[in-house]
């Protein structure tokens, strides 16, 4: 029997433990799912935003997989610390599949990062996510009617979106209650979202960018003029030549900068600014933001922007980033810094240029963060492939006995399958007595309470 550890139970982790048990090739495989978390599903549960529930709704096929009884979820148990070192870890199984993601934003790199109001949209996201990590984050909404989100991908579109969405449409969600008080109670009134590039260049899906003109009480704005700065935009040929996605975004733009503002607009704003490179964030004496530094910046005829050397400053009390991600090293395994990933080939963990029999990756700690949640399913396949024709070699190694015992005996307390269940259970009972349907639970007190009530 080969007996198989899957670190990080998202959807990279998941697919890598269902190819893994699908397969012919190798009969009598066993996967065990780590996770740091004691709840599964990785960013579909904490990085979906809550009203996406069609997205939120893969966790359903992500649970049949968990569900199958060659697989064993472990959550809570965290891989690379003095409990569980990746050396231990690779003594207790025959291979391990590292799948654990890039969970570091990238900065901008400019004055005024540290001021109070400053954030990564990685943080906002955690916090409306319910991320028990980001339990103890403070976001002052009531203060604060005006924001500036920086970026141009799908990720800006939604926290740009939460902020400006009424507490009513995300009331039957799973938003937790703290999160969804502060949102009801704030002043945001204005949301501009900032791109340095122009507008056949985001890197947002159609179907995200058009919830934001579809939101209740919400006008939603493009500055004709930036997107006239496009080479593209004015060019019939040259839009037709564009990819499908990149050609629809700019009828979704073209048709909001036709649409100025009129008496009717709503209470609530959003800008959508093109052109525009951060090389400020502005404060006052409080050391909080109040607004940014933009250089306008024009297309340079290779497909990157060059600087004008003209300014325009946005007002804002509240300045998210989300320009990227960078995968983050796990003590014991190689990691490439440039490019935030671990060296591989085709998923085997390179060591010194070398294959490290027994170590694998899958997902963004093994390409970068791109792609969609389906991408994930070719690249573990990939990984696991490889893991296949190496299993002759690997299941010669004996093995101490149930890695459970041994996870155990290290002081580490996994929260098995029926702990997860029994927080799903509590969450229902949260939004019940909220009069809401299930309600996150944020924090890892609750979480770990909830799992023990279950025969975690």
């Amino acid at each position: 029997m080969l007996r198989v550890a899957v670190v990080g139970s998202g959807p990279s982790g998941v697919y890598a433990a269902q190819a893994l048990v699908q397969q012919r090739e190798v009969p009598g495989v066993r996967v065990d799912v780590l996770d740091r978390l004691p709840a599964p599903y990785g960013l579909v549960r904490y990085g979906v935003a809550p009203d996406h529930e069609k997205i939120k709704s893969l966790q359903g096929s992500l649970r049949t997989v968990l569900e199958d009884e060659r697989i064993r979820f472990l959550g809570n148990v965290e891989v690379g610390g003095e409990a569980l070192p990746t050396g231990r870890l690779l003594e207790l199984y025959h291979a391990v599949v590292y799948c654990v993601g890039a969970a570091r934003d990238r900065m901008l790199g400019i004055p005024g990062e540290e001021l109070t109001g400053v954030h990564s949209a990685t943080a906002f996201v955690s916090w409306y996510s319910g991320h028990p990590d980001a339990a103890a984050e403070a976001f002052d909404l009531p203060g604060v009617d005006t924001a500036v989100v920086v970026g141009a991908g799908n990720v800006a579109v939604d926290v740009t979106r939460i902020l400006a969405r009424g507490t009513a449409e995300l009331e039957p969600t799973d938003m937790p209650q703290p999160a969804l008080g502060a949102l009801a109670e704030s002043g945001v009134r204005q949301v501009s979202m900032v791109a340095r590039r122009g507008p056949s260049q985001g890197r947002f899906t159609t179907k995200e960018l058009r919830e934001l003109g579809t939101l209740p009480g919400v006008d939603t704005w493009a500055d004709p003029a930036e997107l006239a700065l496009d080479p593209v935009y004015g060019d019939p040929a040259a839009a037709a030549a564009l990819p499908a996605v990149a050609r629809r975004n700019l009828e979704v733009l073209r048709g909001w900068a036709a649409a100025a503002p009129g008496a009717d607009a709503g209470p609530r704003r959003i800008a959508l600014r093109f052109y525009l490179r951060p090389v400020e964030i502005l404060g006052g004496p409080d050391g909080r933001v109040t607004g940014m530094r933009f250089e306008r910046t024009a297309p340079d005829g290779r497909g990157g922007v060059t600087g004008t050397g003209v300014h325009e400053d946005i007002g804002a009390r509240l300045v998210l980033r989300s320009v990227g991600y960078k995968g983050v090293p796990l003590t014991g395994l190689p990691f490439d810094p440039a490019k935030g990933t671990v060296p591989h080939a085709a998923g085997r963990v390179l060591r010194a240029g070398r294959a490290s029999v027994g170590e694998y990756v899958a997902g963004w700690i093994k390409r970068g963060p791109t792609g969609v949640i389906g991408t994930n399913r070719p690249c573990a396949k990939e990984t696991v492939s490889s893991l296949l024709q190496d299993a002759g070699a690997l299941a010669r190694r004996d093995l101490p006995g149930d890695p459970l015992d041994a996870l155990r005996a290290a002081g580490l307390r996994p929260v098995r399958w029926p702990g997860w269940l029994a927080i799903e259970a509590a969450e229902t009972d949260l939004g019940r007595s909220l009069g809401r349907r299930s309600v996150k639970i944020p924090d890892w007190q609750g979480l770990l309470g909830a799992a023990r009530a279950g025969r975690a």
